[in-house]
């Protein structure tokens, strides 16, 4: 299993750990249901462990959303 450092991980998603925690179990979600992940890993990782791999790379960003 690769190694994430968690310095990497908190800058790509805000410095929050509870943000990065969502963003990366949606991510996860949305690879185990099928979408194409975004960084080349090889088949046997699992979706959580992509997703926290393509927030590291800044292929996933966390982007707030205003309220109407």
């Amino acid at each position: 299993m690769p190694y994430i450092a968690l310095e990497n991980l908190l800058d790509h998603s805000t410095g929050s750990i509870y943000k990065m925690v969502i963003l990366a179990a949606k991510r996860a979600l949305e690879i185990a249901e099928g979408q194409p992940p975004l960084v080349e890993m090889n088949s046997s990782i699992k979706p959580s462990t992509i997703a926290l791999h393509e927030i590291s790379v800044g292929k996933i960003k966390y982007k707030k959303i205003k309220a109407q």
